[in-house]
């Protein structure tokens, strides 16, 4: 292997390295599990009126960041527990998609989505794109 291959792939990984921390990847999988361990909100979402259950975007590929934006102001607005997790989640989410930083999530500031789902499905969603990030 020469000198030019090997500093392609340090500068390659340096890139990786710095994408992930621009997200945020960690430190939103540590406190979306917080949120997932509090969470008993497991009940079904029905978009009916005098519905406890909260329903919340499931965002479409490319427009993760934009629904997570959504859904976080939502449940903040509902008065569910952890306001200070959820506000810094949403906080962290706000900054990722004004400034463009997980480039694969914020192609969009819409949100869009198919579905909804109750609390415990949207951090789930919240979740596993990050974790995916981080792989």
């Amino acid at each position: 292997m020469n000198a030019s291959m090997l500093s392609y792939i340090l500068f390659s990984c340096l890139l990786l390295s710095v994408q992930a921390q621009n997200c945020s990847v960690r430190e939103i999988i540590r406190y979306t599990n917080r949120l997932l361990e509090e969470s008993s909100v497991s009940c079904p979402c029905r978009e009916t009126a005098g519905n406890s259950c909260s329903c919340l975007p499931i965002a479409e590929p490319g427009h993760e960041l934009a629904c997570f934006v959504e859904g976080t102001e939502h449940m903040l607005k509902n008065n569910l527990s952890s306001k200070a997790v959820i506000e810094r989640l949403n906080l962290t989410f706000q900054t990722q998609r004004d400034r463009n930083l997980c480039e694969s999530l914020a192609r969009g500031k819409q949100c869009q989505y198919r579905t909804k789902g109750n609390v415990k499905e949207f951090l789930n969603k919240i979740l596993r794109t990050y974790q995916a990030i981080n792989k």
